[in-house]
C-alpha cells in the first residue's frame, strides 16, 4: 500500500500543495502540485541502463495542456488534442533548462519528464506548477539530480514586484519574468518587459530568487517523507593515461586550429585533428574507447578555449571580452515584398522580412484561457546550409520555436497600437548564417524590416548574446559570442532592448548557477554592445518609413454608428459581399462598428468607403443626392440613393411641367438627381427631381429665390 504525503504552504497569498502517493505510482518520482485551482501532476521515469554510443544526456521534456482542465472540449473534427502547441513548446524548454544541469555528470540513462495540466483556474499560469512540479518529482525519484529548484514570475506594476501575477494582472505589468534557480543560484531566465532599466531587470530576477526559496525547501520536506534511496552511480574510470596521451598528441595542434578566425577553417582543421587521434588511439576492435577519446578531445579544447580567455582576455577570433563583431545592415533588399532587411554581424546573418496584412490574417489561437486573435507574429527558420551542413528539414523544431518566440518578445514591446496601425504583421527570419546568436540576429533584422514596411516603431531593437567562462573565483563575461564560445562556455545570455531599456532577457546556466554581481556585470556590458549595434543600424535606417510599398495593402478606418452594422453587411451579408466583389476592396466590420477597408488598389478603398458611407449615411433635408430609379408607379417614382435608402418622387415634382405619366420622363435604372424634401417621423423621403438642374446638380429652387 503506497502511503500518500502532502506539503503545503501560502505562497504569494496562495495556497501551494505538493502531494505524492496517489496517482501515478509505478513513475520514479510524481507529484501533484496545486497552485490556487490550477494542477499539473508530474511523472519522471529513467531507463534502468545507460543509453550506449551518445556523449550527451537523453532528457525529453513533456508538457502537455488538456482541455478539460479548463472546462472545454477541443475543436477540430476529432475533437481531442493533437500535436504540441507554440504555448507547450515554449514550456517544455522552459522546464528542461534549468534542470539539464542539474542532473550528475556521466548520467546517460535515457530520462523523461511528463507534465500534464490537470485543472486550470484561469488565473494562474500552469507553467510555474509545471517547474515545481518537475522539480519535486526529480528530487524524490532517486535520480542523480542535484536539486531541488524552484521556480517564480514575477511582475512589475507602478513600481512594485508582483509575485506570481495572474493573468488579469499580467495585463497591466510592464514585465512578465519567469525565474528559476537553485537555493545559492539563479539558472535560468525567460522575460518580456516593457522597456525596463537594467537596475529594475536585475531587481526582478534577485526578487524572483529570493521568493522561491520556501517553495526550495518544502520540496525538501517534502523528500524526507517520500524520497526513494538514490540509484548507484559507477565510479568514473581513471583515464588520466589516455588523456596525456591525447594531449600530447592533439594541444598543439588544437591550440593552433583556434588561432584561425574563420569558422570554417577552423571547423575543418579541428575535425582532422580529431580523426587524426582517434584513428591512432582507438582499434578496430575497441570502437567503444571512440566515446572516451571524443570526450577527452571535448575537455581538451575545453580546457585550451577557456583556459586562454581567462588568462589572456582574448577571445578565439582575437576580440576583446567587449568587443562586437563587424555588423553590416541593409533594407529593402527583395523588390516584391512589403519589408525586408539582411543583417550581418561576423558570420551570423539573418535574411527578414516583414509582410502586412488585414484583421482576416490575424492567428487564432486556442488556448485554455480562452480562443484569441494575434496580430503580430515571428517565424525563426534555421537550415542547415546556415552552420554549412547537410540535414533533413522537417516540421518547425521546438529550438526553431523557441527562438522565435525570444525574437517576438524583443519586439512585441515597441509595436504601434492597433489603433495606430490596424495591420496584422508577419515577420519571418530566415537564418542564412550562423556563428553566434542567431535569435538575436532576428531581432535587429526583425526591427529593420519592420521599419522598412513602414511599421511606425516606438523606437528600433538590437539585440546582443553574452556568455560566461567561469574557473573557480575567476570568470570572464563575454560580448556577441561565437558558437564555439557557446558550446564550450558556461552562460548563454541574451539580451534585448531599445535605446530606453530592456524588451527581453534570457538566460541559461549551465553550471550551478551564478551570483548577482556577474549578472549586474553582464547586464552593464550588455547595454554597451546593444548601443554600439542600434547606431550601427541606424546607418540603414532609424525609424518606419513614411510610405509603405506598392505591394502593401493599404488600410483605411471608419468609425459608424452600431445601429447600421446590419445595413452593411446585408441579408446574409449580401450588401458587403457586393461591395467587395464590386469594387475589389476587402472589408471588415468589428461589433463596436470599426470597419476597415483594405486593398493594394488606393480607388478601389474610396470606391468601398464611399459605398459604405452612402449606406449609413442620413438623408438631410435640402441637399441633392445622385440615384437610381428603381421602380416606377402611376404617382411618381421611387428612386435609391445613399446605398439602400429609397425615396419616392411624386409625379408633380418630376418636370416644372405637368406630366401625364411618370414613364414619359423616366425608365427604371434611371440615374437622376434628387433634392430631399422631407423626412416624416417613420423614416420615409420626399423627393423632388424638378428641383434640380440634371446636368449641372445646381439647386433650381434656391437658385430662383436668390434671384428673386
Amino acid at each position: 500500500m503506497f502511503e500518500i504525503h502532502r506539503k503545503e504552504i501560502n505562497w504569494g497569498g496562495r495556497t501551494l500543495v505538493l502531494e505524492t502517493g496517489r496517482v501515478a505510482r509505478q513513475a520514479a518520482g510524481a507529484v501533484m502540485v496545486t497552485y490556487g485551482e490550477t494542477s499539473c501532476l508530474t511523472a519522471v521515469t529513467a531507463s534502468k541502463t545507460p543509453k550506449a554510443g551518445i556523449d550527451f544526456f537523453p532528457l525529453t521534456v513533456n508538457y502537455q495542456e488538456r482541455a478539460y482542465s479548463a472546462g472545454k472540449i477541443p475543436g477540430g473534427f476529432f475533437k481531442r488534442e493533437g500535436r504540441p502547441g507554440e504555448a507547450e513548446t515554449l514550456t517544455c524548454r522552459l522546464i528542461d533548462r534549468p534542470i539539464r544541469p542539474l542532473f550528475v555528470k556521466g548520467f546517460k540513462n535515457e530520462t523523461q519528464v511528463v507534465s500534464t495540466v490537470m485543472s486550470h483556474d484561469l488565473e494562474n499560469n500552469p507553467d510555474i506548477t509545471a517547474l515545481v512540479g518537475t522539480s519535486a518529482a526529480l528530487t524524490i525519484s532517486g535520480l542523480p539530480f542535484m536539486g531541488p529548484i524552484g521556480a517564480a514570475r514575477v511582475g512589475y506594476i507602478d513600481g512594485e514586484y508582483i509575485l506570481n501575477p495572474t493573468y488579469e494582472q499580467l495585463e497591466t505589468s510592464d514585465l512578465d519574468l519567469v525565474v528559476a534557480g537553485t537555493r545559492d543560484a539563479v539558472l535560468m531566465v525567460e522575460s518580456e518587459a516593457n522597456e525596463l532599466s537594467e537596475e529594475v531587470m536585475l531587481g526582478a530576477v534577485m526578487f524572483g530568487h529570493e521568493q522561491m526559496q520556501p517553495v526550495i525547501d518544502t520540496i525538501i520536506e517534502l523528500a524526507e517523507l517520500a524520497a526513494k534511496d538514490p540509484i548507484e552511480m559507477p565510479e568514473p574510470e581513471d583515464h588520466s593515461e589516455l588523456a596525456a596521451k591525447v594531449a600530447k598528441l592533439a594541444e598543439d595542434d588544437l591550440r593552433a586550429a583556434y588561432g584561425e578566425t574563420v569558422k570554417q577553417t577552423r571547423s575543418t582543421m579541428i575535425n582532422a585533428i580529431k580523426d587524426r587521434v582517434k584513428a591512432e588511439l582507438v582499434s578496430e576492435e575497441d570502437q567503444a574507447m571512440a566515446g572516451v577519446v571524443g570526450d577527452l578531445l571535448k575537455n581538451l579544447e575545453k580546457n585550451i578555449v577557456r583556459g586562454d580567455i581567462i588568462k589572456t582576455k582574448k577571445r578565439i577570433d582575437g576580440r576583446d571580452l567587449d568587443t562586437v563583431r563587424a555588423i553590416a545592415s541593409e533594407v529593402n533588399i527583395l523588390p516584391r515584398t512589403h519589408g525586408s532587411a539582411l543583417f550581418t554581424r561576423g558570420e551570423t546573418q539573418a535574411t527578414v522580412v516583414t509582410t502586412l496584412g488585414t484583421g482576416d490574417d490575424e492567428q487564432f489561437i486556442d488556448a485554455l484561457t480562452g480562443t484569441y486573435k494575434e496580430r503580430f507574429m515571428l517565424h525563426y527558420n534555421f537550415p542547415p546550409y546556415s552552420v554549412g551542413e547537410v540535414g533533413r528539414m522537417m516540421g518547425t523544431s521546438r529550438r526553431e520555436t523557441g527562438h522565435g518566440k525570444l525574437a517576438w518578445r524583443a519586439l512585441h514591446a515597441v509595436l504601434p497600437s492597433h489603433d495606430e496601425f490596424p495591420y496584422t504583421i508577419r515577420v519571418v527570419s530566415e537564418i542564412t548564417e550562423s556563428n553566434g546568436s542567431s535569435s538575436m540576429a532576428s531581432v535587429c533584422g526583425g526591427s529593420l524590416a519592420m521599419m522598412d514596411a513602414g511599421v511606425p516603431l516606438k523606437r528600433p531593437v538590437s539585440g546582443i548574446a553574452m556568455g560566461l567562462i567561469k574557473e573557480g573565483d575567476d570568470y570572464a563575461v563575454l560580448s556577441d559570442i561565437l558558437g564555439d564560445e557557446d558550446h564550450l562556455g558556461d552562460m548563454d545570455f541574451k539580451v534585448a532592448g531599445t535605446s530606453e531599456g530592456i524588451t527581453s532577457l534570457q538566460m541559461d546556466i549551465k553550471i550551478t548557477g551564478i551570483t548577482r554581481d556577474i549578472m549586474d556585470v553582464a547586464l552593464k556590458q550588455a547595454a554597451e554592445g546593444r548601443a554600439y549595434i542600434l547606431d550601427e543600424m541606424s546607418k540603414a535606417l532609424s525609424s518606419g518609413r513614411e510610405e509603405m510599398s506598392d505591394h502593401a495593402p493599404r488600410i483605411e478606418t471608419i468609425q459608424i454608428n452600431r445601429e447600421k452594422i446590419r445595413e452593411v453587411i446585408g441579408t446574409g451579408g449580401k450588401v458587403i459581399r457586393e461591395i467587395c466583389e464590386v469594387t475589389g476592396a476587402k472589408v471588415d466590420i468589428e461589433d463596436d462598428g470599426t470597419i476597415k477597408v483594405s486593398s493594394s488598389d488606393l480607388s478601389a478603398i474610396e470606391a468601398a468607403l464611399k459605398w459604405i458611407e452612402g449606406i449609413v449615411a442620413e438623408p438631410e433635408v435640402g441637399k441633392i443626392y445622385e440615384g437610381k430609379v428603381v421602380k416606377t408607379v402611376d404617382f411618381g417614382a421611387f428612386v435609391n440613393f445613399l446605398g439602400s435608402r429609397d425615396g419616392l418622387v411624386h409625379i408633380s415634382e418630376l418636370e416644372d411641367h405637368r406630366v401625364k405619366q411618370v414613364t414619359d420622363v423616366l425608365s427604371e435604372g434611371d440615374i437622376i438627381k434628387v433634392k430631399v424634401l422631407a423626412v416624416d417621423d417613420r423614416g420615409k423621403v420626399r423627393l423632388s427631381r424638378r428641383a434640380v438642374d440634371q446636368e449641372t446638380g445646381e439647386d433650381l429652387q434656391n437658385k430662383q429665390s436668390e434671384e428673386e
